[in-house]
């Protein structure tokens, strides 16, 4: 069975690189990401266009691949929750987090009991249908599952602390846009306020033993941020990606 690249990474304080799927729905975007060479990739079913086919036959893909494959959820339901893990998806990304409420929940809708409340079905493909010792089965998915919280409003920053304190919580990733949305300040990135929101969760993240991380496009600024700390790297999108290297080449060859 395939086990979590990224896993013991981001638990010794590896920086760990990827970017979100946000357009393509071909399980050729997990081989694209894989020959980038990037480590993790996350499937937007919050904005994306993805039903529940398409996920599944890119996690596959990707585990096939080798890479290690994620999936935003739109909101905290045991449906999405367990959906998405049972077709492949080694952790989720829970977003709008505002409160310990929505981390326990997420954690509790992942793992398997004692630890959480997820039901059983170990012929799917989070097994690579490699069928064998249950008990060991339970323990890795509950080991390899990684449960992120995405913190993109001001209440998830004054509430930190405590929701980074919810135990079986991997990684605290920051959407800097809504953030800045959050505090007034929409698409200001660089706002002190928003920086200083950011610069927390680095701060309480790196106490409390998570991962920090953070999604952005602009290369320059997610280095500068690297180098404060952030360990989750979420580089540009494929539709970033697309647009940006369109529009340099088109310019290249009208100059």
């Amino acid at each position: 069975m395939f086990r979590n690249p990224i896993r013991k990474k981001i638990k010794t304080g590896e920086t760990v690189y990827g970017t979100m799927l946000q357009e393509m729905t071909t399980p050729t975007a997990a081989q694209i990401f894989k020959r980038a060479g990037f480590d993790f990739f996350m499937i937007d079913c919050e904005h994306g266009p993805f039903d529940q086919g398409v996920v599944r036959e890119i996690l596959r893909v990707a585990r096939l691949e080798k890479i290690c494959p994620l999936v935003r959820i739109r909101n905290l339901d045991y449906s999405l929750v367990a959906g998405n893990l049972d077709a492949g998806a080694m952790g989720l990304m829970l977003p709008r987090v505002e409160s310990v409420e929505d981390t326990k929940g997420l954690v509790q809708y992942m793992k398997y009991p004692p630890i959480g409340v997820r039901g059983l079905s170990s012929d799917a493909p989070h097994s690579d249908y490699i069928f064998g010792d249950l008990e060991e089965f339970i323990s890795t998915q509950n080991e390899d599952t990684i449960a992120i919280a995405q913190i993109e409003r001001k209440i998830a920053v004054e509430n930190l602390e405590e929701i980074l304190s919810t135990p079986g919580i991997d990684i605290a990733l920051v959407g800097p846009e809504d953030l800045s949305l959050s505090y007034g300040v929409p698409g200001q990135t660089d706002h002190p306020e928003v920086v200083k929101a950011i610069e927390r969760v680095i701060e309480i993240s790196s106490k409390l033993g998570v991962a920090p991380g953070i999604h952005m496009g602009n290369v320059a600024l997610l280095s500068e941020w690297e180098a404060k700390g952030m360990r989750v790297i979420m580089c540009n999108s494929d539709l970033g990606f697309l647009l940006e290297g369109a529009e340099e080449n088109l310019k290249a060859l009208k100059s």
